[in-house]
């Protein structure tokens, strides 16, 4: 009983650290129609910019407000630099951030070598939490409640702020939106930095977990790329319910039947793919 329990608190960890990354991903693909493939390099900068904060003798806390910052503003110089000059050009971009996550992955490597770096969790949240008779990492609890603070913060911010309401209005119809007065420039870098921070967040706090290695990046960005097309295109929601589901696929497929993970984890992408391609909870964008 009590593997089955840490496994499940493991895929909502998982999938908590998932909706982080994919929120981002989701709101830049649904407002500028940019899949950006340098999304899991951000992530995996996150981890060690923390991981470095937290050998100097910053808490975790601090690293993680530093990671976001760093990766925001990475983020927006992507997207001023890099992807505005490509404006329309949807092949150009993806060729251009694969290329990107490439030299992010190879400068990573010469800055940080090519060991793991363990980033140690706080020694406030080392003790297990014991419930019904049984003990549960108090760190991966703590993530998944930090998961749901931010999808709750991030519904506020979409459905009740001035910023959400140009978001959606971006989302539904951009040339309308131009037309109403939305500046579409400031609107593009600030949701690019917002998700590139929200990537930054989710390295951090996965450090304690996965610490901070080569290949991170590539081992997160497929998962998100699922997550994305599993919820829908531009759907917070859906976003937020795939990356559970995704993370209790991809935990107890490797638990349970190794071998066949990426099956288990693949097929359903390519059944929603095939019978629902605006994903579960999306819809067209045409």
């Amino acid at each position: 009983m009590q593997i089955w329990a840490i496994q499940t608190l493991n895929s909502l960890a998982l999938g908590g650290l998932l909706f982080m990354l994919s929120s981002g991903f989701a709101l830049i693909f649904g407002l500028m129609r940019v899949a950006n493939l340098t999304h899991g390099s951000m992530f995996m900068i996150g981890t060690y910019v923390a991981a470095t904060m937290v050998r100097t003798g910053a808490g975790l806390l601090l690293a993680a407000l530093v990671a976001m910052l760093t990766v925001a503003f990475l983020g927006g110089v992507v997207e001023r630099v890099l992807l505005r000059r490509l404006g329309g050009n949807a092949q150009g971009q993806v060729l251009a951030t694969l290329g990107l996550s490439f030299v992010a992955a190879d400068v990573c490597l010469m800055i940080w070598g090519g060991d793991p770096i363990p980033v140690p969790t706080p020694a406030i949240l080392q003790a297990p939490l014991r419930l019904a008779g049984m003990s549960f990492p108090t760190y991966r609890l703590v993530v998944l409640a930090i998961a749901v603070l931010i999808a709750l913060g991030l519904y506020l911010m979409i459905e009740r702020t001035r910023l959400g309401a140009m978001i959606r209005a971006g989302v539904d119809d951009m040339p309308m939106a131009r037309a109403a007065g939305i500046p579409a420039s400031r609107l593009f870098t600030t949701v690019f930095c917002i998700g590139a921070g929200l990537a930054g967040l989710g390295g951090t706090l996965a450090g304690p977990i996965f610490n901070a290695y080569p290949g991170l990046d590539a081992e997160m960005l497929p998962l998100a790329l699922i997550v994305v097309i599993l919820g829908g295109i531009g759907s917070l929601a859906g976003t937020f319910y795939a990356s559970f589901i995704v993370g209790f696929i991809y935990t107890f497929g490797i638990f349970l039947v190794p071998d066949l993970a990426y099956v288990v984890l693949f097929l359903p992408m390519v059944v929603v793919l095939a019978f629902r391609p605006h994903g579960l909870f999306g819809r067209s964008l045409a």
